[in-house]
C-alpha cells in the first residue's frame, strides 16, 4: 500500500494521505512513501529524496490533540504558496539509491562519468531524487516569519507536565504505519528525535542544517525550551539576520572555493588526518593533566536565606574541585571536595550585568547538592565551565575537546553582548524591515513596545552583521545546544516504589529525575553508566542498571514504555557513530537497540 506524505509549515510536519502532497515549510513537496514498511524504513525513504543524511537521528511522531484542533481552526489562507515541487514522479522510485557511478558512502565528492566535471557536492549522493532534477536549494532556505496570529494557534506547553505532551507521541520505528492505525487524513510531524547530531558538514548538510535550525527556532518561539531574555534577544538577532540573507538570491551559493578540486582537497584533509595534523607547536605531555586554580566566590542555596556568596581558593583538577580558605592553604587539606562526575550544570549568566555564575547539581544518595560558584569575567568563566561540562562527562581538561570548547562558551558569551556601537543601529525604527514580536516568544513580546524590542534586537544584530547565512545558522544551532534544556524529552513516571509521580527527563547523554512541584532534578544517571536495561512488556516497567550496584525502574504515565525504550537504545547506538564508518545505517543493530520485544 502506497501513501503520500505532506509535509507542514511548522518544521516538517507529515500528514499520510493517499494522493495528497508533501508541504515542506511553506512549499508544497508531492512524495511517496510506502505504508506497509515499519518507520524506519519509511525514514530511509524519506530522506534520500529530501537531501537529509544521518535518518537514525529523525522519526515520525503524532500531533498533540491540542496542536490538531488549533490547526483546524487556522486560516488556510495564510499558508499555502502557488509553487509545487513534485516528488511523485513516475521516474523515481522510493528508496532507491542513487546510481553507483555518482553515490558515494563516504561522501566524497565524485566526478562526472560522462563529462568529467566534479559533481555538485550536495545533489551528487540523492542524483536519481526529483528533488535533484528540480531544485536543490528550496528545502535550504528557512521559511519567512511566522504571523502573531498564526502563532497563538500553536500549542505552547505552560508547564512542565504539559511538555510530557511533545515527546509522548514518537510512532514505533519498528512497526509499519498501518500497524500504528495511521489514518490517511491524519497529521504527523518528521523532527529530529535524538538530539546528537553527528558530522554537521556545510557542504553536505544545508537542509540538514535548515531543518535542525527550524526546528530549533520553533521551539524557542512556542516556549518548548526555556531561555533568558538575553539569550532570547541573541536568538531574535540570528533569526532577523537569517531572514534578511534569506531573501537575497546570491546567500546559497555554495561557500567552498571553487578552483579547488575537490579530490585533492579531500586527499590532504586525509593526509593531515593520517599524519596526526600539521603544527609547529611544541607537543604536549600527554600525562600531564592540566589543572585550574583561582579565586571564585561560592555559595550555597538553602531556604528563607539571601545569597551570600564568599570567596575561597578553588583547584580543579582532574574531575574534581577542591576549594581552600585562602592561597596560602591549598597546600594543606581542602574544605571540601566536590566530584562533578553526572553532576547537573546550568548557567547563571547576564553578560550586561557582568554576572558570570555556575551552578552544580552534584548527585549524592539521598538527591542533588546545589552548589553555585561566581568567575568575575568571561575568560575564567570560560575556562571553568568548559572544565565542568567535561568533568560532568568524566572528561579532563587533558581531553582534546577543551580548548574548542572553551572557544564555544567564549563565543557564545562575545554573541549574548549588546554593548556595540547604538550609532549603528537605525534611528529611523518605523522604515526597519522588521516585526520583532514575530522574532521572540510571547512571553518577551509582551514585555516590550514594539520600537523597544526592535532597537534591541537590531543592536545585538551589530555583532554578527558579518556573518554568512550558513554560519548564522550554524550559530543558532550551537547557540540552542549550549541551553539547559536542550534535547530533554520529558515523560511522566511513576518510580518503584514511590506513592507519587515524577518527570523524567531523556537527554542524548543522562536520565533526569525531577520533581514536579519544584522543577528540580532529584537524581541523575548517565548513560555511559549503564551496564543494561530491559522492560517488562505485561506491567509496562523499564528497569535500569548502572554501576556501582545502582538499579532504578519506572512505569510510563504520559506514553507507552516503548517510546522511552526506544530513546535508550537510540542514544546508545548513536554514541556508536565515528567518522571512519562510512555512510551506510546499520540497520539490524539499530533495530536491534531499538525494537524490544513484546
Amino acid at each position: 500500500m502506497i501513501h503520500t506524505a505532506k509535509l507542514g509549515h511548522v518544521s516538517w510536519e507529515l500528514c499520510i494521505k493517499v494522493d495528497e502532497q508533501m508541504e515542506v515549510g511553506l512549499q508544497d513537496v508531492k512524495i511517496r512513501v510506502s505504508g506497509d514498511l515499519h518507520v524506519g524504513g519509511v525514514m530511509l525513504q524519506l530522506v534520500e529524496q529530501i537531501n537529509i543524511r544521518r535518518p537514525e537521528e529523525l522519526s515520525l511522531m503524532k500531533l498533540a490533540d491540542d496542536s490538531v484542533k488549533k490547526k483546524k481552526k487556522k486560516d488556510n489562507k495564510d499558508t499555502i504558496l502557488d509553487e509545487i515541487i513534485n516528488l511523485d514522479s513516475p521516474n523515481s522510485n522510493p528508496g532507491s539509491l542513487a546510481s553507483p557511478g555518482l553515490y558515494s558512502k563516504t561522501m566524497t565528492p565524485m566526478y562526472d562519468p560522462v563529462n568529467g566535471t566534479p559533481a555538485s557536492s550536495t545533489i551528487t549522493w540523492f542524483s536519481d531524487s526529483p528533488l535533484a532534477e528540480q531544485s536543490s536549494n528550496i528545502l535550504e532556505v528557512s521559511q519567512p516569519h511566522t504571523s502573531l496570529e498564526v502563532l497563538a494557534q500553536m500549542y505552547q506547553p505552560r508547564s512542565m507536565v504539559e511538555k510530557t505532551k511533545l515527546s509522548s507521541g514518537w510512532l514505533d520505528s519498528s512497526r509499519s504505519l498501518m500497524e500504528q492505525n495511521i489514518q490517511e487524513d491524519e497529521h504527523l510531524l518528521l523532527r529530529f528525535k535524538y538530539y546528537s547530531f553527528f558530522d554537521l558538514n556545510p557542504k553536505y548538510d544545508a537542509v540538514r542544517i535548515n531543518q535542525l535550525f527550524e526546528q530549533a527556532r520553533w521551539a524557542l518561539l512556542l516556549e518548548e525550551i526555556d531561555c533568558t531574555e538575553e539569550e532570547m534577544l541573541m536568538f531574535a538577532a540570528l533569526q532577523y539576520h537569517i531572514h534578511k540573507l534569506s531573501l537575497k538570491a546570491d546567500a546559497f551559493e555554495l561557500t567552498t572555493d571553487g578552483e579547488t578540486d575537490e579530490i585533492d582537497a579531500a586527499l590532504s584533509n586525509l593526509e593531515v588526518a593520517l599524519e596526526g595534523g600539521k603544527t609547529n607547536k611544541k607537543l604536549e605531555d600527554i600525562t600531564d593533566i592540566p589543572k585550574l586554580a583561582d579565586n571564585l566566590k561560592l555559595f550555597r542555596p538553602k531556604k528563607l536565606t539571601l545569597k551570600a556568596y564568599k570567596q575561597y581558593w578553588f583547584v580543579f583538577r582532574d574531575t574534581s574541585i577542591f576549594y581552600y580558605k585562602n592561597k596560602e592553604a591549598g597546600y594543606g587539606e581542602p574544605i571540601e571536595k566536590l566530584n562533578l562526575r553526572g553532576c547537573e550544570i546550568v548557567p547563571d549568566v547576564n553578560v550586561a550585568q557582568k554576572r558570570f555564575g555556575i551552578k552544580l547539581l552534584i548527585p549524592f544518595a539521598e538527591g542533588m547538592n546545589d552548589i553555585c560558584l561566581r568567575c568575575d569575567n568571561e575568560s575564567q568563566y570560560s575556562k571553568w565551565m568548559a572544565a565542568c561540562i567535561l568533568a560532568s562527562k568524566g572528561k579532563t581538561m587533558a581531553d582534546s575537546s577543551y580548548r574548542q570548547e572553551v572557544q564555544n562558551i567564549l563565543s557564545f558569551l562575545r554573541l549574548k553582548n549588546s554593548n556595540t556601537n547604538s550609532s549603528q543601529v537605525p534611528s529611523d525604527l518605523e522604515n526597519v524591515d522588521m516585526k520583532p514580536e514575530c522574532f521572540v516568544s510571547p512571553r518577551y513580546s509582551k514585555k516590550y513596545k514594539t520600537k523597544q524590542l526592535a532597537a534591541r534586537i537590531l543592536e545585538v544584530q551589530q555583532n554578527i552583521i558579518q556573518m554568512s547565512l550558513v554560519e548564522a545558522k550554524l550559530r543558532f544551532i550551537q547557540a540552542w545546544q549550549s541551553l539547559p534544556e536542550f534535547g530533554l524529552a520529558y515523560y511522566l513516571v511513576r518510580f518503584r516504589g514511590s506513592k507519587k509521580d515524577d518527570l523524567l527527563g531523556v537527554s542524548f547523554n543522562r536520565l533526569i529525575r525531577i520533581d514536579i512541584a519544584t522543577k528540580d532534578p532529584i537524581t541523575t544517571w548517565r548513560f555511559s553508566n549503564m551496564k543494561q536495561w530491559n522492560v517488562n512488556w505485561e506491567k509496562r516497567e523499564v528497569a535500569i542498571d548502572f554501576d556501582q550496584n545502582i538499579s532504578i525502574a519506572f512505569t510510563c504515565q504520559s506514553a507507552n514504555c516503548k517510546v522511552v525504550h526506544e530513546y535508550l537504545g537510540g542514544y546508545i547506538f548513536l554514541s556508536t557513530r565515528s567518522k571512519d564508518q562510512n555512510e551506510t545505517l546499520d540497520e539490524d543493530l539499530f533495530h536491534k537497540l531499538t525494537g524490544g520485544q513484546e
